[in-house]
């Protein structure tokens, strides 16, 4: 049985990706940051599904808990990862002049040196198989810009220049990297936007509606499997049409 990685994977999109993978006959550990409480009711009901479905605590950001998954006795001790999925991240709106270092750092932290060390944390035991899918979970924002989002932007942007380079040094391996852009999802994270805030969104959305999580789960199924072998280095929308009003293409 296949092992999938799933950062962020005990809710929202992770846990969508996580489950389609699961269903599609993998086994897959989950990473979660803080809520274990969460993390556990989430394999609970996915094994009760009858989904291979576990969870480990890992910082996206810490370079010491992607290194102790590695240990003897750790997560992955052993384990070569045959699809990784980094979804784990978060938004910390503010204006650019008004935004705190901190904020900046700990967003890029998570959404973008997470997907680094997510990355290379599995590269090797591909490498050895000669095979393997990494795939980043991006947005819109990356391309389109929003007021409020410098660091967001930035973070996801980010990903898909290391999409590339890692598309570069990994393809003659037979491992493909590509980033599935999300656009407004109904998850926990946008149900705390201002009504107004989804509104405007909504109305820029040609489709009209917001997305759901199994619909970009369904995307990322079909790029982590053998019919998406010569797929690399790409970024593949799953936005009801916003990514198609971007003037310039990366």
């Amino acid at each position: 049985m296949k092992l999938a990685l799933v950062t962020g994977g005990t809710r929202g999109i992770g846990l969508a990706v996580a489950r389609r993978l699961a269903a599609d006959g993998m086994a897959v550990t989950v990473t979660y940051a803080h809520d274990a409480a969460e993390a556990a009711a989430a394999v609970a009901l996915a094994q009760a599904d009858g989904l291979a479905l576990s969870a480990v605590r890992c910082d996206a950001a810490s370079a010491a808990d992607w290194q102790a998954l590695r240990q003897p006795g750790g997560a992955l001790d052993g384990q070569d990862v045959a699809v990784l999925v980094h979804a784990a991240g978060f938004a910390r709106d503010k204006l650019a002049m008004t935004m705190p270092m901190v904020d900046f750092d700990d967003v890029l932290g998570v959404h973008l040196r997470g997907g680094f060390l997510a990355a290379q944390a599995v590269m090797k035991g591909m490498i050895a198989a000669r095979q393997g899918r990494i795939l980043f979970v991006c947005s819109p924002t990356a391309r389109l810009g929003r007021r409020g989002q410098t660091a967001y932007g930035a973070a996801k942007a980010g990903l898909y220049g290391l999409c590339r380079s890692l598309m570069h040094e990994l393809g003659r391996f037979q491992i493909t990297c590509n980033c599935v852009s999300a656009g407004l999802v109904d998850t926990a994270l946008t149900a705390e936007l201002p009504e107004s805030v989804k509104s405007e969104l909504l109305g820029s959305i040609p489709m009209g509606r917001a997305g759901t999580a199994s619909e970009v789960a369904e995307l990322v199924g079909f790029l982590a499997s053998k019919q998406a072998a010569y797929l690399t280095g790409q970024w593949l929308a799953a936005d009801g049409g916003l990514d198609a009003l971007c003037e310039d293409s990366f």
